[in-house]
């Protein structure tokens, strides 16, 4: 699994130097030259770059054609289509949508699967993982019956729902396994042990270790009991080298829990 973990900017060289590619948030983009300007950067050396559409920072995905601008603009390796969250007819009516209206764009395709229930997110599933213009499908850490689960935290219920959802799509053959697919975030980072043997997950990104790191928390050696809340976009332009010990720590701990 290829690894990727969202840093502030005082931060991003020495991340970016752990870690296998870099993940970008567009409407970041619109608001921050500088940060921008580390992923053409990032481009111009060969790193492999996924462009997010914004959609876990936002709550709806970045306006389409400024999605499609930045796409144009930047050049990523690969670029996530404009989804809507566990919503699996609008993710698929957003999808032909934008692949209609933008067909040429550099760089390969990503589109995730949505759904309020197990069945409406295969339904979703099914119809992208199979669909011949999409070139990798990526899986959420987070969709509402997930918390149907009630075990110890809200975070325990993510962790536990997404092992048990792409379980269950494993054993009863859903599972595109020619195709890559990328996992977006986490509830919590000893998830990933569970996909060590998934060899059809090409690549994850969470700001989780870093995050922590930032907070002065360490990992345990089986990871976390609880997760911190604040979301990475809202801190990027904060000076954070003095905690850069517990970062590194913890993004050396992840990669163990991915590659174990």
């Amino acid at each position: 699994m290829k690894i990727a973990h969202e840093a502030p900017l005082s931060i991003f060289d020495k991340v970016q130097a752990l870690t296998d590619y870099d993940y970008a948030l567009v409407h970041l983009f619109e608001e921050n030259e500088e940060y921008y300007n580390k992923f053409v950067e990032a481009r111009d050396k060969g790193r492999e770059i996924i462009l997010d559409n914004s959609i876990f920072e936002l709550g709806t995905a970045w306006d389409s054609d400024r999605f499609a601008y930045w796409v144009e603009k930047l050049k990523p390796d690969w670029y996530i289509v404009p989804d809507v969250l566990d919503n699996k007819e609008g993710t698929i009516d957003s999808f032909d949508a934008f692949v209609e209206k933008y067909p040429d764009l550099p760089g390969k395709r990503i589109a995730v699967a949505q759904g309020s229930t197990y069945e409406e997110l295969v339904e979703c599933y099914e119809y992208l993982a199979y669909h011949h213009k999409v070139d990798k499908v990526a899986l959420s850490f987070n969709h509402p019956f997930f918390q149907d689960l009630d075990l110890h935290n809200k975070y325990f219920n993510m962790m536990w729902g997404r092992q048990m959802t792409l379980a269950a799509m494993v054993e009863n053959n859903i599972i595109n396994k020619d195709k890559p697919h990328h996992l977006l975030g986490c509830g919590l980072p000893q998830e990933f042990k569970d996909y060590v043997g998934y060899e059809w997950v090409d690549s994850i990104d969470t700001s989780n270790p870093v995050m922590h790191g930032i907070k002065g928390v360490r990992y345990l050696d089986h990871g976390l009991e609880d997760k911190e809340s604040l979301k990475m976009f809202t801190i990027m332009d904060d000076n954070v080298l003095a905690s850069w010990d517990d970062i590194a720590y913890n993004i050396e701990k992840f990669k163990g829990f991915c590659r174990a």
